[in-house]
């Protein structure tokens, strides 16, 4: 006889660490492929996959979160590399999306294929997303991506204004000399359209070009340029944990955000966790440790142990990796931000 699989009897803010934040936003890499090649995020040649047995089923993505959702996680983002480019991602998704406790499904992409896959993915239950697009110019996306594709991330975001899915965030991350000439247009798009544009400083995640800390456009200088030509109005958060404050213009209807991890550390309200495309758990993007989850579901384990291995990896979370920012810049993370998640 076949029995549900059990899960563990433990408190809805189980995922606690050792400064008090509760972990409830899981962000899931689906893979570490990609169909760019941003320069602060991936080399232009040379990159190395994953093996495919590595990367987790999704039944193994659905049994993890439905055990961390059982601990207090209410939020699952899919990211990769490009999550799109996992096939039969809308199935993962409505598998997610009808787990008990999870209120909320959202996607991180650079757009390029959500032409096909918005509408399958809103019918299956996602509910946001968020699209990086880090310039609205042609030869400044292929200087960034190094690839000649801005009109299909375009095209992606006009469906999803189409089909209703607003508001749209768009993630900028800025280059000085690169893409930062651009903050007036895009700032421009947020008062015309109902987008959340979103201004990130460069975070060292590299794999890419080493020049992060040379070309941060701090997030202060990034309002100064847009107050300059438009009043911004403050908003706040759209909730404590979120890591964009946010401002709206008098006279128009979308946001800008602004996501200052070097200058403005949020690290005392981070309430994520992340799952690797490989089933490693990670309680901080810049995490020298992670715990091997893949190992537990492949030798039987069971839910209690996933569950005791998360708990036991969100009480081991550090203070924050955006408040020693100076020593990545110095001293690269052995995982790359392609093989880690968005």
């Amino acid at each position: 006889m076949i029995t549900a699989p059990t899960r563990p009897a433990v408190s809805r803010d189980a995922l606690l660490d050792r400064f008090g934040r509760v972990a409830r936003s899981l962000r899931i890499s689906v893979t570490d492929r990609c169909n760019l090649r941003c320069l602060y995020c991936m080399p232009a040649t040379g990159v190395g996959w994953f093996p495919k047995n590595r990367i987790l089923t999704f039944e193994e993505i659905r049994r993890v979160v439905s055990v961390l959702a059982s601990l207090g996680v209410r939020e699952v983002r899919l990211t990769g590399g490009e999550p799109l480019l996992r096939r039969d991602l809308p199935a993962l998704a409505a598998m997610l999306a009808a787990i008990e406790g999870i209120e909320d499904l959202a996607v991180t992409t650079n757009g390029l294929l959500l032409a096909t896959l918005a509408e399958p993915l809103l019918a299956a239950g996602v509910k946001r997303f968020n699209v990086h697009l880090d310039s609205l110019e042609p030869a400044a996306y292929q200087a960034a991506s190094r690839r000649d594709a801005l009109a299909p991330a375009l095209e992606g975001l006009a469906v999803l204004e189409r089909l209703g899915a607003v508001p749209i965030k768009i993630n900028v991350v800025l280059m000085r000399g690169v893409n930062d000439q651009e903050i007036p247009r895009f700032a421009e798009i947020a008062r015309q359209r109902p987008y959340q544009v979103r201004f990130i400083e460069l975070m060292p995640l590299g794999g890419g070009e080493p020049l992060e800390l040379d070309r941060l456009v701090p997030g202060a200088e990034v309002r100064r340029r847009i107050e300059a030509i438009h009043p911004l109005l403050p908003v706040g958060r759209d909730r404590p944990a979120a890591p964009a404050t946010l401002f709206r213009f008098a006279d128009g209807l979308g946001d800008i955000g602004f996501i200052n991890p070097v200058t403005e550390p949020f690290c005392g309200d981070c309430d994520r966790i992340r799952l690797t495309a490989d089933g490693m758990l990670r309680n901080c993007l810049f995490a020298r440790r992670e715990t091997d989850v893949r190992a537990i579901l492949r030798g039987g384990g069971s839910d209690e142990e996933i569950a005791a291995a998360a708990l036991a990896d969100v009480a081991a979370k550090e203070r924050g990796g955006c408040l020693e920012l100076q020593r990545y810049y110095d001293d690269r993370l052995p995982r790359k931000m392609w093989q880690i998640g968005g």
